[in-house]
C-alpha cells in the first residue's frame, strides 16, 4: 500500500514537470504567441515627507529598546530596594529559625526526658549526645600546657578508633624506648628517620604519637642524607642521663596503660510526684540505635506488633522478636516507684549491669545502708549481685520497677520506733516534678 501511494506521487510530480526537451533544444525561455508577460513594476523612490515620517518611526522604535539613562535618584532607589528585601529575607529566616526552635522545644517537653546527656570527664561539663566528643578533643588538646606527656598518651587512646593499630604504634614507640635506655651513648637509637616506611605506615598515621615523642624530648632537625642531594627531617633526643632514662621508662608504661577519655553517661537522676502517669513512656530518638528514616518505619510497623501478639507464636520465635527489639536500643529510661508513691527515675546504657540500677537507687537514698529489692514489672525480683545487663532482663528501652524494702530489716526498724517517712535524699526531694 506504501509503495502505490509513492508511485501515485511520482507521477503527478512527472506531469507537473510538464512537456519533456530535448538536449539540442534552446532551452532559452520563450513567451507563447497570444501570451502577454506581466513584469513586475518597479517600485517608486519614496518622496521627502515619506522619508521623515519613515525616520521618525524608526527613532521611536529605537528609543522603546534602549534603556533609559539612570539617575542618582535610580541608584537611590534601587539601593532602598534591595536593602529592603534583604531585610525581608532576614526577617523570614529569622522567623523561620524561632518557629523551628519553639517547635522542637514543644516536641522536647512532649517526652518524658529531653534527651541523652554526658559529663565530660575532664572539665565536668554537661555535654549533648552530639558535643561530647569535640569537647573531650578541645579538653585533651589543652592540657598539653599542663602535662604534654599525659595529654599525648590520652591522645592516643582518644583519637584512634582502630585498637589494633595503636596496639601496633606502641609496640613500636615502645621498642624506641627500650633501645635507648639499652643503649644511651648510641646516637643511633636516639634518632628517627621521619620517612622510613615502618614510621610512616605505623607509628606516623596514629594521631598523638608524634606528639608523645616531642613529650619524651625527640626534637624536628633537618639533616643532609649521605649520598642524597635533598636534606631529610629526623627526629633527635639528646643524649639522657640515668635519671631521665628511669622517667622515659615510666612515661612508656604510662602508654602502654593509657585508656580512651570517654564521657560518663549523666544519669538525669529525677523525681515525680505520685501519678498515673508513671508507665507512659515518650523516649526521644537519642535512645535509639536508629536513624530517622528507620525510625519512622518503626511507627509504621507498630501495627504490625499487635497484630504478631494475638498470633500464637513458639517461644524461640518471642526470644528472636525480643533480641532484635532489644539492639534497637542504645540506652534504657528507668523508673522506680518508691514507698512514698514518689517515682526515682534515671538513664543507663541498655548494656549495664543491674548492679548499676541498684548503685544508682542507693545513692539516691537517704538511709544508703538499708537493703531493699527491686521488683520488674510481672512481680519477679531483681537480684543485686546478677551480672545480667538491662536489656536481657527486658528493661529497655523503658521500665517502672516497684521499689519494697527488706522485710526482715523493715521490722527490726520499725520495733525499734525508728521509721522514717523519707526515702530519697533532701537535695533531690527539693525539685520534685510533676509527670505530665
Amino acid at each position: 500500500m506504501k509503495k502505490f501511494f509513492e508511485d501515485i506521487k511520482k507521477d503527478i510530480k512527472f506531469k507537473s514537470a510538464g512537456p519533456g526537451k530535448k538536449l539540442t533544444e534552446d532551452t532559452s525561455t520563450k513567451v507563447p504567441v497570444g501570451q502577454t508577460v506581466n513584469r513586475a513594476k518597479p517600485h517608486p523612490f519614496p518622496n521627502e515627507s515619506a522619508q521623515k515620517a519613515g525616520a521618525a518611526a524608526l527613532a521611536r522604535i529605537e528609543q522603546q529598546h534602549k534603556p533609559r539613562p539612570q539617575t542618582s535618584q535610580d541608584a537611590i532607589r534601587n539601593q532602598v530596594k534591595r536593602e529592603l528585601e534583604a531585610e525581608a529575607a532576614a526577617t523570614a529566616v529569622e522567623h523561620k529559625s524561632k518557629d523551628a526552635d519553639a517547635s522542637s522545644k514543644m516536641e522536647a517537653a512532649c517526652f518524658s526526658v529531653s534527651g541523652v546527656f554526658f559529663i565530660c570527664p575532664l572539665t565536668g561539663e554537661i555535654l549533648k549526645k552530639s558535643e561530647r566528643e569535640t569537647c573531650i578533643k578541645e579538653a585533651i588538646l589543652l592540657r598539653f600546657s599542663e602535662n604534654p606527656v599525659e595529654a599525648s598518651v590520652m591522645m592516643v587512646h582518644t583519637f584512634n578508633k582502630d585498637r589494633d593499630k595503636v596496639k601496633g604504634a606502641i609496640d613500636i614507640i615502645s621498642k624506641y624506648i627500650d633501645n635507648i635506655c639499652k643503649n644511651p651513648t648510641e646516637e643511633k637509637y636516639r634518632k628517627i628517620r621521619v620517612s622510613n616506611k615502618v614510621f610512616q605506615e605505623k607509628v606516623s598515621v596514629i594521631e598523638g604519637c608524634r606528639e608523645f615523642l616531642q613529650a619524651l624530648g625527640f626534637e624536628s632537625i633537618v639533616q643532609p642524607v649521605d649520598g642524597q642531594e635533598d636534606p631529610e627531617e629526623f627526629l633527635v633526643l639528646a643524649e639522657q642521663n640515668e635519671a631521665a632514662l628511669e622517667q622515659m621508662k615510666a612515661k612508656k608504661e604510662q602508654l602502654q596503660n593509657g585508656e580512651p577519655v570517654r564521657a560518663k553517661l549523666d544519669r538525669q537522676a529525677k523525681v515525680f510526684r505520685p501519678s498515673q502517669h508513671a508507665t507512659r513512656f515518650e523516649l526521644p530518638p537519642d535512645f535509639y540505635n536508629l536513624t530517622a528514616e528507620e525510625l519512622r518505619r518503626e511507627q509504621q510497623l507498630k501495627s504490625d506488633h499487635v497484630e504478631r501478639n494475638a498470633m500464637l507464636r513458639t517461644k524461640a520465635m518471642r526470644e528472636k522478636d525480643e533480641q532484635r527489639e532489644r539492639r534497637k536500643y542504645n540506652y534504657a529510661l528507668l523508673r522506680v516507684r518508691l514507698p512514698d508513691g514518689n517515682i526515682l527515675q534515671g538513664t543507663f546504657w541498655a548494656w549495664e549491669k543491674v548492679a548499676a540500677l541498684y548503685q544508682f537507687v542507693r545513692d539516691s537514698l537517704e538511709n544508703s545502708w538499708q537493703p531493699f529489692d527491686l521488683v520488674v514489672p510481672g512481680g519477679q525480683k531483681l537480684k543485686d549481685d546478677e551480672e545480667l545487663a538491662l536489656n536481657e532482663c527486658n528493661l529497655v528501652p523503658a521500665a517502672l520497677l516497684t521499689f519494697s524494702w527488706d522485710p526482715a530489716i523493715q521490722a527490726d526498724i520499725s520495733a525499734a520506733g525508728g521509721q522514717s517517712s523519707t526515702v530519697l535524699k533532701p537535695e533531690l526531694l527539693k525539685n520534685l516534678k510533676t509527670l505530665s
